[in-house]
């Protein structure tokens, strides 16, 4: 064998392991320690690329790294001149040049393996890479030079003496049914951890005879299942797993291992692909409640009414918990309801997690990650595909947010809907957005089952080591198209071909146990038939049911709880809490400016001028003494988009911060604020997950300007508005959305409050825009006290939140409340003949324009309620004027924005209480297709014309 160049490739490695000593000597191999630290002058004279760069290095580093005993690099004319030294043995360099591609092969192995993996149940060929053959390396490894490396240079973790020996140990670590990119992770710790617990096969030992068999069990129930339902309901949607079924015993095993860390709850989100499958199997649903669920869609009989008269939603979306027994004791598994989106509920599943993690008794709450795990199940087209995945991994190491570790499992068809890889992604693997987040990927062979359940068990035990998320790429396919009513073959005929002739994973794994003597041929055959017989009984005493189904019970009268709360609180105690709101730790400095906003706030609340910041502080501290968590979040929450809330203090000297919320003596519950990350998809779909399951508390998101929430539509639309109709589920989250038009251009002006009211009905939202600080405040404890709980969208200010005029006195918090309907004071009822209506900033602008005094006979009244509509504090407000002949409506939105369209009709019907009403009419913006104008100039002239036609003068 020829010798290598020394100031070659070999030589380059050598010196990358001798900077790795030097930066830490703990960090390289024994055996390249020892060569480093006892070589002699002979190796650098054989080696001069690695003689400059020791050269270039001090004795000693100062680093923690040790000094190299190897001597200082010649000159150049000493490297050029022949050594003085006896060079190294030709058989020497040649092991050492041997011993570099040994290690080059195995960091090969384990970066590249998976591209040599079997992944795919339908058998096509691995892509592969030269770097993983041996003989293409500059030193081909030849059996006689593997059998002369010792494994101990080599770093590895799988047993043998020799390359030889751990070579193909390695590859059946790396390169078979299961797979593994770790390598991309920066941190140091995770990958050796890593590599350890991957290659000494701790987390993947054999499963006994009794474990295969139980496995085999669950693959005949789950195969059984999707076999029932498609043959008793043919042509129904059931969106069936075939093809990804190991993913039912990955969740068994998940569950288990969950409970076993001491979980208390499993929360999992899912899209329509195999949700039915695990509703049943997973979170344990009857097979007659499922199966009442595709009666329904036969016969009205079968179907369970909501009272309330919502309209439900289709079986494969429907949520679902119960408690489950492990060998623990019981957990509580949470399946979250999920709309057709299907990665939608991703940052809900996040935050229910959260909120069950998190301990809300007082202070600043406190996090526990163990009590619960949260499980995604991703579509592998959607996991590329949506935005929303990566807002989701965006949140998962943040402080607000994370969950100490998401399980990701990405149900893998290798198709999606009619797509095929190529078309929807850029990338070699669906799971590559994981990378850019450090999370580690481990690919698996769906037909393996017992491969896949291992990937579940080294994903949970780098969660509880390291707490953070891992992915596992579940690679199958999908047995019968998109749907039950959709032809593959159609768009991909040869991979449905292939499908065709593929066997059940049951079958094949059956083969298996059959021929290792685990199970006889004809128990293994029975088991079908068992899950199918049960599923059958199921379904026949379901029918008996049907005879006689019980009539429709009559829709609940909706009753309006938010007026018997009581929000007002007495004036000594507010006095005390705005005191305790200014306290600081000792030694801890306020920001200068901060300190004389503190000081006038001592003043307003006495003399008058509470604002809006000042009012929502003083909320909040009446409701952590009253024991009402609240959770407030969003883009620059903590100071306030604009500077007006100042939750946070930083000290200017020691940046130590400091919130006053979180230190309240008389507090009995926690108070959490956070920054979000710059999402609304993901921000708020997380926030609407924490508050369905943390009902008792106040969860506040704040958008930095109202459109902002375009971002987050999706949440809005299938969740928030819909969900208390599709899934009887609803909550007290409550949106912050800045709105007003102040000259700012089309994209700060509007928080689109036409689309809330679009959205608004059977009572499902509250929207309110309110115009004083004191309307802020008892609205908010309204929210959080009244019985019935429902979102709640606020069109906040902008302008208002300093305004002298939208300021509140002591008295208007202490003995006030909401009040739906405000009208205007020092007006003669008995001159009014025309009402001006409007709600927010307009108000300030009618009231202070240089016309106003003038406008006799006119009234100017606010709607702080849009919904529900408040018709008959309306209705009295216009009864009040007796010689009342026109109403108006005013807003600073086009007539195809704002409240006008929703409303018109209510207006109407209050108008229709006072007899001399002739006219409900609008004033405002024309129709537009943008919400304002770009220009200050123009949008002042616009509010001056809509204020003088309001008050009759235009």
């Amino acid at each position: 064998m020829a010798s290598p160049d020394p100031s070659g490739l070999n030589a380059g490695y050598v010196g990358l392991l001798l900077e790795q000593y030097l930066e830490n000597p703990q960090a390289v191999d024994p055996a390249w320690r020892a060569l480093f630290e006892g070589a002699d002058e002979s190796l650098l004279a054989t080696l001069p690329g690695l003689a400059r760069l020791v050269g270039a290095r001090p004795a000693d580093p100062g680093n923690g790294g040790a000094a190299v005993a190897l001597a200082p690099a010649p000159d150049r004319e000493a490297a050029e001149a022949p050594p003085a030294a006896e060079p190294a043995p030709a058989a020497d360099l040649g092991l050492l040049g041997a011993v570099a591609s040994a290690m080059a092969l195995v960091d090969a192995i384990r970066t590249h393996g998976h591209l040599a993996a079997r992944l795919d149940p339908l058998g096509s060929e691995p892509l592969g890479d030269p770097a993983l053959d041996e003989s293409e390396l500059e030193v081909p490894l030849t059996p006689t030079l593997q059998a002369s490396i010792p494994a101990s240079v080599l770093g590895v973790h799988v047993d043998g003496e020799s390359l030889a020996d751990v070579l193909p140990r390695l590859r059946e670590v790396y390169c078979g049914t299961i797979a593994y990119e770790i390598e991309h992770i920066s941190d140091h710790a995770e990958r050796t951890w890593l590599r350890s617990a991957i290659e000494s096969g701790r987390l993947r030992q054999p499963p006994s005879p009794d474990e295969r068999r139980a496995l085999l069990e669950r693959l005949a129930q789950v195969e059984a299942f999707e076999t029932y339902l498609r043959r008793a309901f043919l042509g129904q949607k059931q969106f069936s797993i075939e093809g990804l079924d190991a993913l039912v015993p990955m969740l068994d095993e998940a569950v288990e291992l969950a409970a076993e860390g001491g979980a208390h709850e499993v929360v999992i989100g899912i899209a329509h692909r195999g949700r039915l499958n695990v509703l049943a199997h997973t979170v344990g649903r009857s097979y007659s409640s499922l199966l009442r669920e595709f009666e329904g869609e036969r016969t009205i009989d079968a179907l369970v009414t909501d009272p309330e008269g919502g309209t439900g939603d289709v079986k494969y979306h429907l949520a679902a918990s119960d408690s489950r027994v492990t060998k623990a004791g019981d957990i509580q598994v949470t399946l979250a309801a999920n709309p057709s989106h299907l990665e939608a509920v991703d940052p809900v599943v996040a935050g229910l997690a959260r909120a069950e993690q998190t301990d809300r008794s007082g202070g600043a709450a406190t996090h526990d990650p163990t009590v619960a795990l949260a499980i995604l199940i991703h579509g592998d087209a959607s996991f590329a595909g949506q935005g929303v995945v990566a807002e989701t991994f965006n949140l998962h190491s943040l402080d607000g947010y994370s969950t100490g570790g998401t399980l990701h499992v990405i149900a893998n068809n290798q198709v999606g809907f009619t797509t095929d890889p190529a078309e929807g992604r850029s990338t070699r693997y669906s799971s590559d957005l994981a990378k850019g987040f450090d999370v580690p990927i481990v690919h698996v062979n769906a037909d393996d089952p017992e491969a896949a359940v291992s990937a579940i068990r080294l994903a949970l035990a780098y969660r509880e080591e390291f707490g953070h998320d891992v992915v596992v790429d579940l690679v199958g396919y999908r047995r019968f198209g998109h749907n039950e009513q959709d032809e593959a073959a159609y768009t991909q005929p040869l991979q449905a071909e292939r499908i065709e002739q593929q066997p059940p994973v049951r079958a094949t794994y059956a083969a298996r146990l059959v021929e290792d003597g685990v199970v006889r041929e004809e128990e293994a055959a029975t088991l079908l038939d068992r899950t199918l017989d049960a599923l059958r009984i199921a379904h026949d005493e379901l029918r008996t049911t049907f005879a006689s189904p019980e009539p429709l019970p009559e829709p609940r009268t909706l009753v309006d709880t938010g007026a018997a709360v009581v929000t007002a609180v007495p004036a000594d105690r507010l006095l005390a809490l705005d005191e305790q709101l200014r306290r600081v730790p000792e030694g801890f400095q306020v920001n200068p400016k901060l300190v004389r906003q503190l000081e006038r706030q001592a003043t307003a609340l006495r003399e008058g001028g509470v604002d809006w910041g000042h009012a929502e502080a003083l909320a909040f501290a009446t409701l952590l003494e009253d024991g009402i968590p609240i959770r407030l979040s969003g883009q620059d929450t903590e100071r306030g988009t604009f500077s007006h809330r100042h939750a946070v203090f930083h000290d200017p000297v020691t940046g130590e911060v400091h919130t006053p919320l979180t230190a309240l003596p008389g507090a009995s519950a926690s108070f959490e604020v956070y920054n979000s990350p710059l999402s609304e998809y993901a921000a708020l779909g997380f926030e609407h997950g924490y508050s369905i399951a943390a009902p008792d508390a106040l969860v506040l998101w704040e958008a930095q300007f109202g459109d902002f929430v375009n971002g987050a539509q999706i949440v809005v639309d299938q969740f928030i508005v819909s969900g208390r109709s599709k899934w009887q589920q609803t909550s007290r989250l409550t949106l912050l959305l800045p709105h007003g038009y102040e000259g700012n251009g089309p994209e700060h002006s509007s928080a689109r409050l036409e689309r809330f009211l679009q959205l608004a009905a059977q009572d499902n939202i509250r929207v309110a825009n309110c115009t004083t600080a004191g309307q802020y405040f008892h609205l908010l404890r309204r929210q959080a006290l009244d019985a019935t709980a429902r979102p709640l969208v606020v069109m906040t200010p902008k302008g208002l939140l300093r305004l002298r005029q939208a300021t509140s006195t002591l008295q208007d918090l202490s003995e006030g409340s909401f009040r739906p309907v405000l009208g205007e004071e020092g007006v003669d009822p008995r001159s009014v003949v025309r009402l001006v209506l409007c709600s927010g900033k307009l108000y300030y602008d009618i009231a202070g324009h240089e016309l106003r005094a003038s406008a006799s006979g006119v009234a100017v009244a606010r709607v702080e309620l849009l919904y529900p509509f408040p018709l008959d504090a309306l209705a009295r407000l216009m009864q009040s004027y007796p010689a009342l002949r026109e109403v108006v409506w005013a807003q600073e939105e086009p007539q195809n924005m704002g409240a006008w369209r929703s409303l018109r009709h209510r207006l109407e019907e209050a108008a229709a209480h006072a007899p001399g009403v002739e006219s409900v009419s609008y004033v405002g913006r024309s129709w537009r297709a943008s919400p304002s104008e770009g220009y200050p100039t123009l949008h002042n002239r616009e509010q001056d014309r809509i204020v003088r036609v309001a008050l009759g003068a235009g």
